[in-house]
């Protein structure tokens, strides 16, 4: 896991070696052990790479790495899980490799396959790679968008500036940060925004899922999809076999998921997900599980945890964090997550992560994805049969209020444009749509980012085996009927668990957990809400720009009725979370030039 960042402006010297080593330096936290740069200032190409090392930690590895027969230099942020497959073909093409790492499988990749070694590389990766003889520079995300790659078109340039994240965009000349206002308003409404492309700034986009971008001299960028999910559902007579399958491949991606040549931990929930990635993972090797509990709340998922921990054998370690600790984390936090969300476990995300890496803890695999791909949340239910006789406009608006939680907002429109293009592509199978929207929208504009920028921050490499495209691919093609029921949702995984005997029967009938901690602060802290209180109320606050001081000045004056506040007041505390970030990001996390 690393950190890229460059341009290519071919036309413009609008930077440089300087500025290369400014953006370099922001992305310091995403790659501590090794940076390096190339610069050919006569064409107008910089790459820079932070690295984090987690295979072949010698020199060997460093990067940018240059093709010598080719010349074609690469910068390279993720994981090719499949790279030791990769290598022996390369091999017995004749290829001869200088070191053991990824990095130089994906090289030689490139050069004996072109844009087509994407069809076989498997894993999680952004990268750049500037080809001289073409003149051609690629930017790759990979296909479910685990890794990120932002990227900014300089006014009256044909060329783009791109990086890792967008603090380093910052650190340019001539670089101002304006907010979409579009993306603003999705956030308060969403948490975070789900347009494909855009970002909190007007002027940056980002790569989307499984899409390339070449950029050359004299054209316009061009942008193409290398990889959509798989529409086509398993024909009736073939889905008996997909336990097995799903069994197959996932055993052989978490194999995959567990090559390092640092320590490697498993975040254990004690849920369904994280538990069945550390049971296969248990009968691979010996394993390392970690768990949490909160203090001072009812929210402690250790007791389930130590369940699974025993049931499998494995190494586990629990930690308590305090709520002194979150206080004391989110302005520093803020500062990382620079492209807007607020999922309310960002900040004791990064703290657990911070708890594994003082623990020597280098590489963590965690159960993120299967909710998305498998059926479990309860938006998925708005596609069970019962929900069919209703009209289709009437099932999206419901959609858009279990997503927003609200009766209208600005952003309805384009929600429900985005699903009727989902429904188009399903032939109108509303579960098909809702995982579409899930897995290609939510998911890697706030749950994958968030496990991106939470693990970076502390230099810790996150892996998501449940989102290796392998995995992906099954699960995108089975019905929703065998995934979710009235009284039951991820059925496919639970019959996989009982089938292979992965977990004990009290974990797998387990019902999701969804409490969030920071939730529970905001209404019940008296610390944590006076704090929240004096940043969204204070002077100046984006609460007046956006005309919401009256709605949050009545939500931190109510009074509480029994346990929970009135529901015409509590429905603003997520906005209230979401205000509450809007402000630490706005004071620490890039300067803000403007409001669109």
């Amino acid at each position: 896991m690393c950190g890229i960042s460059g341009w290519f402006l071919p036309d413009q010297q609008l930077f440089n070696t300087d500025d290369l080593q400014a953006m370099v330096n922001a992305l310091h936290h995403r790659g501590p052990d090794d940076t390096g740069v190339f610069l050919e200032q006569s064409r107008g190409v910089a790459l820079g790479h932070n690295r984090l090392s987690i295979l072949d930690l010698s020199d060997q590895g460093h990067q940018p790495m240059q093709n010598r027969k080719t010349g074609d230099v690469l910068v390279f942020n993720g994981e090719i899980y499949n790279f030791r497959e990769l290598r022996s073909q390369l091999q017995s093409e004749g290829y001869i490799f200088n070191s053991s790492c990824d990095t130089e499988v994906l090289l030689y990749s490139f050069e004996q396959w072109g844009i087509d070694c994407l069809k076989q590389i498997k894993g999680m990766f952004a990268f750049a790679l500037w080809q001289p003889a073409t003149g051609i520079l690629h930017l790759v995300r990979d296909p479910m968008g685990i890794k990120p790659l932002y990227y900014w078109q300089p006014a009256e340039s044909d060329g783009i500036v791109f990086s890792s994240e967008l603090k380093a965009f910052a650190k340019l000349p001539g670089f101002q940060s304006v907010v979409n206002r579009d993306s603003l308003q999705c956030f308060l409404e969403f948490g975070y925004s789900f347009h494909s492309s855009e970002t909190i700034f007007r002027d940056v986009c980002k790569l989307p899922p499984g899409h390339h971008m070449q950029i050359r001299s004299g054209s316009e960028p061009e942008v193409h999809r290398y990889f959509f999910p798989p529409l086509e559902l398993l024909e009736e007579n073939k889905q008996c076999r997909v336990e097995e399958q799903l069994f197959d491949v996932l055993t052989r991606v978490v194999e995959e998921h567990l090559v390092a040549d640092v320590p490697v931990g498993l975040l254990l929930s004690g849920g369904l997900d994280s538990s069945i990635i550390a049971s296969i993972a248990s009968r691979l090797g010996p394993i390392h599980t970690f768990s949490f509990g909160f203090a001072d709340s009812g929210i402690d998922e250790r007791p389930h945890a130590r369940v699974v921990s025993q049931f499998i054998g494995s190494e586990h370690e629990e930690i308590l964090l305090h709520p002194d600790e979150i206080l004391q984390n989110l302005e520093e936090a803020a500062s990382y997550f620079d492209d807007l969300f607020a999922d309310w476990g960002m900040i004791t995300t990064r703290l657990l992560y911070k708890k594994c890496r003082e623990k020597g803890i280098k590489v963590v695999i965690v159960g993120e994805g299967a909710d998305e791909l498998f059926g479990g949340y309860d938006v998925f239910r708005h596609a069970l049969p019962e929900k069919a006789r209703k009209p289709m406009e009437w099932r999206l608006f419901q959609l858009y209020r279990a997503y927003a939680g609200r009766r209208y907002g600005s952003q309805y429109f384009a929600f429900r444009a985005r699903m009727k293009e989902y429904l188009r592509l399903t032939g109108n199978d509303v579960f098909a749509a809702i995982r579409l929207f899930e897995s290609r929208d939510q998911l890697p504009n706030n749950y994958v980012m968030k496990v991106d920028k939470a693990s970076m921050s502390e230099s810790v490499e996150a892996r998501v085996p449940f989102l290796d495209s392998r995995v992906a691919e099954i699960a995108y093609r089975i019905p929703g009927n065998m995934l979710i029921s009235s009284q039951d949702e991820k059925i496919m995984l639970r019959r996989m668990a009982m089938r292979y005997d992965l977990l004990p029967e009290e974990i797998i009938k387990r019902k999701k957990f969804g409490a969030s901690i920071a939730a529970n602060w905001m209404d019940d802290s008296g610390t944590f809400r006076d704090y929240a209180r004096e940043l969204i109320l204070a002077r100046g606050a984006w609460v007046d720009e956006l005309g919401l001081r009256q709605a949050m000045q009545a939500y931190f004056d109510s009074e509480k009725s029994g346990y929970r506040f009135p529901r015409a007041i509590s429905i603003f505390r997520n906005l209230a979370w979401r205000l509450l970030i809007l402000e630490l990001w706005s004071k620490s996390a890039v300067p803000v030039h403007g409001h669109g």
